[in-house]
C-alpha cells in the first residue's frame, strides 16, 4: 500500500487494554500494537472513542501514546487523539502527545458546548498551531453533537497541517464535494461504509473491525487500487458478520476488547465504566459472527 500519506492507510482505533482492576495493561498494550503491525496496519489510532478516551487520564493517554511508538518502533503511524471541549486541553494535549511519540493527530469538533462553525475553526486552527504534527479531523457528529460543515472544512483546508478528515457522518455526496474541492484525504470512519468510501476515493479506513480483520483489510484497499471491485466486494461481504457483531451488538470497545480476548491477544476484556463487560449472550453472538467471517 501507497505511503503518501502520513497517517498511512489502514489504521484501526486501538482499545486500551485494561487489568481486571481497571488500570491500563502496559504489556498488553504493547501487544495489541504489535498485533495490528502485525496483521497489515501501517498506522494505529491511540486514545480514539474505542480506546475510552472519555475515561483516561491525561497521564494514561500520553502513555498509551508513549507505549505504541516503542512498540511499533516506526513501522505505523502512531496518530493520538487530543480532542476535548476545552481547547486550551486540547492544545496542551498536542504538546504533549508528540513529545510522547505521535506522529500524527486526531481532532474532534467540540462536544457537548456546540460551538458556532466559527468556534470549531478557530478551536482547530489553534491545536493545529501547537506542533507541527500532520491533523486529522473526526467527523462524527453523533457521538460530538456538532459536524464539520463542507464549508467549515474548505476553510481548514488551508491550514497546513490539516491534511485528512476521518468521515463517520456518513453524507457521502457532501464530503465527496469536499474531496473534489481540496487536498483533504478522506477515510472511512465506520467499518460499514470502508468499501463505499474507499470506491468513492478515500485513501484508508480507520476501523474497529479491524483489530481482528487487518488483513482483509489490507487486501480490501489493494482490491480498490488495482480496479477490482469484484474481489473488494466479497472481503465486504465476507465481514459482514464480524462488522455485526463488533459493531452492532452492543459497543465497538466492548466487543472489540472480547474478540482480542477470544484471539488470545489480551487477558481481559475489562472496560471502565460507563461501560460493562459482555454478557454471554453477546459473546455467543461474537464468537459466531467472527467464526462465519473466518476470523476465529
Amino acid at each position: 500500500m501507497s505511503t503518501a500519506s502520513p497517517f498511512r492507510r489502514l489504521l484501526t482505533a486501538m482499545i486500551t487494554p485494561m487489568r481486571p482492576d481497571g488500570s491500563v495493561d502496559a504489556e498488553g498494550a504493547k501487544r495489541v500494537a504489535q498485533h495490528l503491525v502485525d496483521t497489515g496496519h501501517d498506522g494505529i489510532v491511540v486514545n480514539g472513542t474505542t480506546g475510552e478516551s472519555a475515561t483516561l487520564s491525561d497521564d494514561e493517554s500520553l502513555e498509551m501514546v508513549s507505549l505504541v511508538a516503542e512498540a511499533v518502533g516506526g513501522r505505523a503511524a502512531v496518530v493520538a487523539g487530543v480532542g476535548s471541549n476545552a481547547t486550551a486541553h486540547s492544545v496542551e494535549m498536542a504538546g504533549r502527545a508528540q513529545h510522547a511519540g505521535a506522529t500524527g493527530l486526531l481532532l474532534v469538533t467540540p462536544y457537548y458546548n456546540k460551538p458556532t462553525q466559527a468556534g470549531v475553526v478557530a478551536h482547530c486552527r489553534a491545536v493545529a498551531g501547537v506542533t507541527d504534527l500532520p491533523v486529522m479531523l473526526y467527523d462524527i457528529p453523533g457521538r460530538t453533537g456538532i459536524p464539520f460543515t463542507s464549508d467549515t472544512l474548505r476553510e481548514l483546508a488551508s491550514v497546513p497541517t490539516i491534511l485528512a478528515v476521518k468521515d463517520a457522518k456518513g453524507d457521502a455526496w457532501a464530503s465527496t464535494t469536499v474531496m473534489a474541492s481540496t487536498d483533504l484525504v478522506y477515510y472511512s470512519g465506520d467499518d460499514a461504509t470502508t468499501l463505499p468510501w474507499l470506491a468513492l476515493g478515500a485513501v484508508g479506513t480507520v476501523s474497529v473491525v479491524g483489530h481482528v480483520a487487518g488483513r482483509e483489510y489490507a487486501a480490501m484497499i489493494e482490491a480498490v487500487d488495482r480496479g477490482d471491485l469484484a474481489a473488494a466486494r466479497e472481503i465486504h461481504h465476507r465481514l459482514i458478520p464480524a462488522v455485526e457483531a463488533i459493531m452492532n451488538t452492543s459497543q465497538g470497545a466492548i466487543m472489540a476488547k472480547a474478540a482480542l480476548v477470544e484471539l488470545g491477544v489480551i487477558e481481559h476484556a475489562t472496560v471502565r465504566l460507563p461501560l460493562v463487560e459482555s454478557p454471554p449472550e453477546h459473546l455467543d453472538l461474537l464468537r459466531a459472527g467472527l467464526k462465519e467471517s473466518g476470523l476465529l
